[in-house]
């Protein structure tokens, strides 16, 4: 079997900000010319200044929000893209130790710049920082245009 055949491809973050919408449109585009099949991920974790209404929302409803995003995120993306092949997984834990851990044995794994979290003028986030840091695989920020 073929690491194509394996699902082997790229995969991509997503966390529903501009910059990882375009590096998701990005890597559909690039594996819609390799042929290559695309693992969109979200990540998930209940963050640490929630304070106590974390305690009233329960985790499976971060769970469920992130869902939501990321199938409404990849149908509008994947639509100009038939022929790729795309699976959505949605996963607890730190995004940059998620996204790596997806990544393991994948052709690319495909960041943007900035996610929901960075800092205005930052050239590059740190999910992309640890991911191009550590990843086994050729790592893609997508910058994109601003």
């Amino acid at each position: 079997m073929s690491n194509r055949e394996q699902g082997h491809g790229i995969v991509v973050g997503v966390d529903g900000s501009k910059s990882s919408r375009r590096a998701l449109e990005w890597a559909l585009r690039h594996a819609d010319a390799a042929g290559l099949p695309v693992t969109a991920v979200q990540a998930w974790e209940i963050p640490m200044n929630y304070g106590t209404a974390a305690m009233v929302l329960p985790a499976a409803e971060f769970a469920d929000r992130a869902r939501r995003s990321l199938t409404q995120v990849v149908e509008e993306a994947a639509a100009a893209f038939p022929r790729v092949h795309v699976e959505r997984k949605v996963k607890e834990g730190h995004p940059a130790k998620v996204l790596l851990k997806e990544a393991a044995g994948a052709e690319l794994l495909v960041v943007g710049s900035r996610g929901h979290g960075g800092f205005v003028g930052a050239v590059i986030g740190s999910v992309g920082q640890y991911c191009a840091t550590h990843a086994r695989c050729p790592v893609l920020v997508f910058r994109g245009v601003e």
